[in-house]
């Protein structure tokens, strides 16, 4: 039976990674920090760890025939700059190099768009565009900018490996937490949106890719998982719709969210408390750069499923959780 390694196991991603590779005939390692696993399984162990602890990933990895990483810190708080750099860049280090001291491991490590540079005026995004050293970039795309950079290194010293960039990934996950914030926040109803447009992936579509790429074995390789391309306001719009809720219905114009930042800047700093938005979401929010899914499509033939049907998926299953309610 196949040994399986996985990071990240209770979040969003690893959650739905593991109940699809659980459907195969495998053996499944599991690692958690702080949330408690919600699956079991008879073929799944759960293992609380830290993947800063470089001997218990060496042990961890040691015997697995395949790692997926998709464990990762995701903040834009000026706060959370020196512990991105832990986590998202030496954690994957970590991971690497016990990968490195098992030749026969593959790895699939889960990145994300904002590791990808962003050209001012660009409409298309690819997997080939250079990043930029010198553009402003938030230290979340940094962090996962040079994680990525230890994953090219593993490949130069002989790892077979492939990475996944995907886009704001939608799933019924923890409304807490990252992009199913979006959910909570139509839920409450909150009255202000923003103009621009972001791009969206539905986490089954993610975890159908990965598999499908580590099966085909396209390692040396990083794909962009994307599903589609929506103003702010049409996304909240349909959300608000599929929970029976009023949809946002004041405009932010961009000085507002200018000034807005730098408010919550000044009262991080008096405080200590984490900002509400910062200079970093307020100007992504801004963007309109459609992430090319071409080339994962020409490697898998994956079709992603509508948004409409994904939106209507979450909402309902978010409701069945009482994590949200109508």
């Amino acid at each position: 039976m196949k040994k399986l390694f996985l990071t990240g196991g209770t979040g969003l991603v690893g959650h739905f990674l593991l109940q699809a590779l659980l459907q195969k005939n495998v053996s499944i390692t599991a690692l958690y920090r702080t949330s408690k696993p919600i699956l079991f399984h008879p073929n799944l162990s759960w293992v609380e760890g830290d993947l800063l602890d470089t001997l218990q990933m060496a042990d961890l990895i040691k015997e697995a025939d395949e790692v997926y990483h998709s464990a990762g810190f995701v903040s834009y708080a000026p706060q959370d700059i020196d512990l991105l750099q832990k986590v998202n860049v030496e954690g994957t280090a970590n991971i690497v190099n016990a990968c490195l001291d098992n030749p026969a491991v593959r790895l699939c490590h889960v990145s994300s768009i904002a590791a990808i540079n962003r050209k001012k005026g660009a409409e298309f995004i690819d997997e080939e565009a250079k990043w930029d050293a010198g553009a402003e970039r938030s230290a979340y795309a940094t962090s996962k900018f040079f994680a990525e950079m230890e994953v090219w290194r593993g490949i130069s010293e002989g790892l077979k490996a492939v990475i996944v960039n995907p886009s704001i990934i939608l799933g019924p996950g923890d409304v807490s937490r990252s992009s199913t914030q979006l959910f909570k926040y139509v839920q409450e109803e909150k009255s202000f949106y923003t103009h621009g447009h972001a791009n969206f992936v539905d986490v089954r579509d993610v975890t159908d890719a990965i598999i499908s790429l580590m099966e085909k074995e396209k390692y040396g390789e990083r794909f962009i998982l994307n599903g589609h391309q929506i103003t702010y306001q049409a996304f909240f719009s349909k959300v608000a719709a599929a929970m029976g809720k009023k949809e946002p219905s004041i405009h932010v114009p961009a000085w507002m969210a200018e000034v807005l930042w730098r408010a919550e800047m000044w009262r991080g700093k008096i405080t200590g408390a984490k900002p509400l938005i910062t200079k970093e979401t307020a100007r992504i929010a801004k963007e309109y750069h459609f992430y090319s899914n071409d080339k994962i499509k020409k490697a898998t033939d994956i079709t992603f499923r509508p948004l409409d049907e994904t939106i209507t998926w979450c909402c309902q299953k978010l409701m069945e959780q009482n994590t949200v309610k109508n």
